[in-house]
């Protein structure tokens, strides 16, 4: 995730993508000391180059990369076994560090070899001084051992299935179906790339580290990741921050819908900005005229899709949909967002766009160079594994019907997309085990930061990890709107994340940050 957006094959940056039914199950398959010990287990990195970076990308000259060997299938840990990248920057002082700080950026299916580097920028000298910091690409992402469905243009409409012209989900039923019947060609190796057994692999990193217990700092998925971890390994566990949350509760179905509430609390705050900007923009000059806007443009584009000249791209109703839910997760994407939707609107009204809104609309629709050695649809594929395999969904096809369309009418801003059915309705393999259940048992070493107005991962659901995890956490809300908490404004934010990772404090009791306004 970052602050340019692509959207041509875009997967949810946020967990933002996952989903279905049931309540967690409070049944372990394994205990953590025998997933320690159980199979050969490798004690060392060999630290060199890094793989090659897509076109256009760069990565801190520090960093350096190696691999660590895990089972693909922890229930037989001398069986088969597939390659995890890891990555380093190694910032800790002598005498100062205190550990391995270890990042995901969730996804489900986003790469993290390059996050330590990313987030290098935004850290202080204090927690630099403290910790190396480690990077990974879960398992079946990006370099570790990439798995691919062999989707042709899967992305958007995928993960993010927003009905057709009048709330019709038969596009979405068929593609669903189709993807579906594509992935189940990689037989049952796929089951095997879940969010439990990417827990399992986060400790043979720390293994391979060399370290007794690890840090970690997950954002959006990586949030249940991390509660995945410190649940099955709770004495392995150092400090732990989790951004952006999931509620473990609701994985997967009733996770994608908090994204109806999300929508509603995030989306006033670009109507705002476009309200301020009716003089260039004319999307009205209230935050309710810019909405009754929006829907409108959505609804016509829905209908009639508008061809962007020079290009093979329409915008249809679900493609602004979709890239609208991705650009409301930054506030710096936010007047970029309104001129997008000033572009689509001159274009479905037969106009020429104003220039600079043409150069919005060729960066957001621009293709993602691809990064050598990495299938093309492995970000969808590895979302739909975790999402699809972590659970199991209904197959119900009507059910979704109704669902979506009582949605749609009680949340017209997602227009149903959060209830409608997914490739995961037609999944052909059943959860190879049951879920991992998060609880409070467990050291007080957990800081949860959540924004208040988060549409990828809704305030509810940074409530229903605090739950979940109860004291075992100190919780950080903060009154901003976007998928980031840590870096984006919060100065009452930002130094509860240092004091935690520097000196172990947590909030005695759940903290109210303010954060700035759009």
């Amino acid at each position: 995730m970052g602050s340019t957006i692509r959207v041509r094959n875009v997967v949810a940056g946020t967990l933002a993508a996952s989903a279905v039914t049931g309540a967690l199950i409070g049944v372990q398959p394994q205990s953590a000391r025998a997933e320690a010990t159980a199979g050969h287990v490798q004690t060392s990195i060999k630290w060199g180059d890094c793989p090659e970076l897509a076109p256009g990308a760069k990565r801190d000259p520090r960093q350096t990369c190696g691999t660590v060997k895990v089972p693909l299938d922890y229930r037989r840990p001398n069986g088969e076994t597939i390659i995890v990248a890891v990555s380093r920057i190694a910032t800790a002082k002598h005498g100062k560090k205190r550990g391995d700080l270890l990042f995901n950026p969730g996804g489900p299916g986003l790469q993290g070899l390059d996050m330590p580097g990313q987030m290098a920028l935004t850290l202080p000298k204090s927690v630099l001084d403290s910790y190396d910091l480690i990077g990974f690409d879960a398992r079946g992402v990006g370099h570790s051992t990439p798995m691919s469905c062999g989707v042709p243009d899967a992305g958007l409409l995928t993960l993010f299935p927003y009905p057709g012209a009048g709330g019709s989900i038969k596009g979405n039923i068929t593609n669903a179906r189709t993807v579906a019947k594509q992935c189940a060609t990689v037989g049952d190796t796929l089951r095997f790339f879940t969010s439990a057994n990417t827990a399992r692999d986060m400790d043979r990193i720390r293994q391979a580290l060399g370290a007794r217990k690890i840090s970690y700092w997950g954002q959006s998925f990586g949030t249940y990741l991390g509660a995945v971890y410190t649940s099955l390994f709770p004495r392995n566990t150092d400090r732990m921050v989790l951004e952006g949350n999931v509620d473990p509760s609701k994985a997967w179905a009733k996770m994608l819908d908090n994204w109806n509430q999300g929508m509603n609390d995030r989306f006033p705050d670009a109507a705002r900005v476009a309200a301020a900007d009716d003089a260039g923009l004319g999307l009205g000059d209230t935050v309710d005229e810019v909405t009754d806007a929006f829907l409108t443009l959505a609804d016509r584009l829905d209908r009639k899709p508008a061809t962007v000249p020079g290009t093979p791209v329409a915008i249809s109703g679900a493609l602004l949909r979709g890239v609208t839910y991705q650009m409301l997760q930054h506030n710096e994407t936010l007047a970029p967002l309104t001129r997008f939707w000033k572009a689509a609107a001159d274009l479905s009204a037969g106009k020429a766009p104003a220039d600079a809104n043409v150069a919005v609309l060729r960066q957001v629709l621009a293709d993602t160079p691809a990064t050598p050695g990495v299938p093309a649809d492995n970000q969808v594929t590895m979302a739909l594994a975790m999402i699809c395999g972590d659970t199991t969904w209904s197959h119900d096809v009507d059910s979704y019907a109704k669902a979506t369309a009582a949605a749609r009418a009680k949340y017209p801003l997602s227009a149903g997309m959060p209830n409608n059915i997914t490739p995961c309705a037609f999944w052909s393999k059943k959860p190879i085990e049951p879920l991992v259940k998060v609880t409070s048992h467990g050291p007080r070493n957990v800081l949860i930061l959540q924004n208040r107005r988060d549409n990828a991962t809704p305030w509810a659901a940074g409530r229903g990890m605090r739950k979940a995890l109860g004291g075992r956490a100190g919780f950080v809300g903060v009154d901003h709107g976007g998928h980031f908490a840590y870096g984006t404004g919060s100065t009452c934010a930002d130094k509860a994340t240092v004091a935690f990772l520097t000196k172990g404090t947590l909030p005695a009791k759940d903290l109210v940050c303010d954060g700035p306004q759009p």
